[in-house]
């Protein structure tokens, strides 16, 4: 861990009882710089590894993560108040996506043969995908593991180093996940943590010596770290907030959608960027979904099934929101009684109007809205009237009804029967559109977001009578190149 220069620390908190977790130190901007500046020479050793090097060492990392799935949960409890079960999975889930980083990277980014057309017939044209060097990444503390995994794991699949930036509300975590990796490459610092608060984040994204930034969190952040990008032209791959909706057809199973609504809704007390905050039931299953949905949410309760709100600020927007909601809509379960610091209890608001902060900005915490629609053609534009695209749901039992709806969603990712299942697949790109942000972590996409195309061509053999990139070549050269373009794309088809 790199050294401040000035001593300052802060306090990490369990949320649910305020009761200190942990201490650590606020780096700034040059223990920042510092931190980079190491990464540069193990950046280049862990790129000289090789494809297959990597793998070695991030198959036994995963390994290492594994064993201490326990320990690590217990961190992601502490520090964020989620259950232990909530904890879990989003481990598991990071662990399969270091498997799969690992296993990959050599078929997605090795040097690879293309082809260098009719024109190119003596040239011999290769693709390959350095890294970029060093990578900063800006995490959330909604899912301390899993979100930033999906930058961690890729960029240094890639062949890169990491300078990771952890919440200031789980800096344990990313303190731990650290130590974890130093287990499986103990040679370099590969994969460093600066700790602290906005100041640390922003000294990250300004460093001249980082390749590319990637941020999760809200959009307005996110405008302020490309700022500081801006300075030195650092590209960033961001992935902001959402106000996902799912959309109930007429021939959907309606047990399953409102299972999936309310768990897509309230888990993890709703601080999931990609969770359900707007519901579009088309009018043939209204009430039958309705009777489901209640049913179901009335045997839900913060504090047993989903833990605190994590960060306090975010108790006064649930608030604003619900309370917006329920004044000119009707709430079906909960209301504004069900804000109850540090807890929020579900809230489900029917008829609530498209224009109401409720529907329009995102909540993230255990709350919905709920609105009847003729069909699903309106179920769709109500979704998509939205400035936020990141993820979306469809329930139908129509595959091809469902996967055209799927398709339409303005989202960078739609499940169909079933909720966010698009996170479990490493192989699916992640992120968003508008002001979900842009990029993607994840999958081949995931991997190439963290290196750079290369372009070679070499010459084989020189064309007889075809110099034409010189200031020798005469007219019967350029002749012979118009009759040969006029052979292969003259004719109109």
């Amino acid at each position: 861990m790199t050294a401040t220069t000035d001593n300052r620390t802060f306090d990490s908190l369990d949320p649910a009882t305020g009761e200190v977790v942990g201490t650590h130190p606020i780096h700034d901007a040059a223990a920042v710089r510092a931190a980079v500046a190491a990464s540069a020479p193990a950046a280049e050793w862990w790129a000289g590894l090789g494809f297959a090097g990597r793998k070695e060492r991030l198959l036994d990392y995963k390994a290492v993560v594994t064993r201490d799935i326990r320990r690590l949960a217990a961190t992601v409890r502490a520090e964020t108040g989620k259950p232990e079960g909530d904890a879990l999975l989003e481990i598991v889930l990071a662990i399969t996506h270091i498997d799969w980083a690992a296993r990959h990277a050599r078929r997605v980014l090795g040097p690879r043969r293309v082809s260098s057309g009719m024109l190119g017939l003596n040239l011999a044209a290769t693709l390959e995908y350095p890294p970029l060097g060093t990578v900063g990444v800006i995490g959330p503390w909604n899912y301390p593991v899993f979100t930033p995994m999906g930058s961690l794991a890729y960029a240094m699949a890639a062949g890169n180093a990491v300078v990771f930036k952890p919440s200031e509300l789980t800096p344990g975590v990313g303190v731990l996940l650290a130590e974890l990796f130093k287990e499986s490459v103990p040679e370099q610092p590969v994969f460093q943590v600066v700790t602290g608060l906005g100041e640390t984040g922003a000294a990250l994204a300004a460093d001249p010596g980082i390749g590319k930034i990637a941020f999760t969190g809200s959009t307005a952040t996110a405008k302020r770290v490309m700022a500081a990008c801006a300075q030195n032209l650092t590209p960033i791959v961001a992935e902001c907030g959402g106000k996902d909706a799912l959309i109930v057809d007429a021939d959907a199973d309606v047990a399953a959608a409102a299972d999936a609504a309310l768990w897509g809704a309230m888990s993890n007390a709703g601080q999931t960027c990609v969770g359900v905050e707007r519901v579009y039931v088309v009018d043939a299953v209204y009430e039958p979904f309705m009777r489901e949905l209640t049913s179901r949410a009335e045997k839900v309760k913060a504090g047993e099934q989903y833990g605190p709100v994590t960060m306090p600020s975010q108790i006064d927007v649930i608030r604003r929101h619900v309370e917006a909601a329920v004044e000119r809509g009707r709430a079906v379960v909960g209301g504004k009684e069900s804000v109850r610091p540090p807890f929020v209890d579900p809230v489900i608001v029917e008829d609530v109007p498209e224009d109401s902060p409720a529907v329009r900005e995102e909540t993230f915490g255990p709350a919905i809205t709920v609105r009847r629609v003729a069909d699903a053609e309106e179920a769709l534009k109500a979704a998509n009237a939205s400035a936020y695209g990141l993820g979306g749901t469809v329930f139908s039992r129509d595959r091809r009804r469902a996967m055209d709806l799927a398709r339409r969603m303005r989202t960078g990712m739609t499940a169909v029967n079933s909720v966010i299942s698009f996170a479990g697949v490493p192989a699916l790109p992640f992120g968003g559109v508008g002001d979900s942000g842009f990029g993607r972590i994840h999958g081949a996409d995931g991997l190439r977001e963290f290196a750079r195309p290369k372009a070679i061509s070499r010459q084989r053999f020189p064309l007889p009578g075809m110099n034409i990139t010189s200031f020798g070549r005469g007219q019967a050269e350029l002749e012979r190149l118009v009759r040969l373009v006029t052979v292969l794309h003259g004719r109109r088809r």
